[in-house]
């Protein structure tokens, strides 16, 4: 056998929140360690810590912030209007608390207001056109529907209308 071959670890499997924590705190080691040059990584490692912060943020907030940077004892965030830029400077201290649980070194909260929004608008998916009529029927339930409509616009026989007397 080639030992040039990626070995199967045979240790037990791992809990999926274990993994996800353990993928979060490298994102956070990767993010403060002088390795963090690397955009791709750093990108990453602030998403990791976005996805830990806002949700300790009020519901309402957290849909208009977001993470943007941490560097030099400052988290930043973005907001996507002055009136949330506001309402998360009176969220500050609780935030800056839960950064320092999560390990970060901050010490102050900046944030930036944008115009542009945060997270691209949700697109539903287009409606397929209706379809034309007739459209998926035989020729013969095409004809049998049209008799039934002439049918249904003659007068009866007699020069009545239907439910007439």
């Amino acid at each position: 056998m080639s030992d040039s071959l990626p070995r199967r670890s045979s240790s037990p499997k791992v809990p999926a929140g274990a993994e996800r924590s353990a993928t979060m705190q490298s994102a956070l080691d990767a993010l403060l360690s002088g390795t963090a040059r690397d955009p791709v990584r750093h990108a990453l490692g602030l998403d990791a810590l976005d996805r830990q912060l806002r949700p300790l943020l009020p519901p309402q907030l957290a849909a208009h912030a977001r993470l943007a940077n941490v560097a030099d004892g400052r988290l930043v965030f973005l907001v996507d209007s002055p009136i949330w830029h506001a309402r998360l400077r009176l969220a500050a201290s609780e935030l800056l608390d839960a950064a320092r649980s999560l390990g970060l070194e901050v010490r102050e909260l900046a944030i930036k207001t944008t115009s542009q929004p945060l997270r691209p608008p949700v697109q539903t998916p287009a409606r397929a056109p209706a379809p034309a009529a007739g459209a998926g029927r035989s020729t013969a339930a095409e004809e049998a529907f049209r008799a039934a409509l002439a049918a249904l616009s003659d007068p009866a026989p007699g020069g009545k209308a239907e439910g007439e007397r």
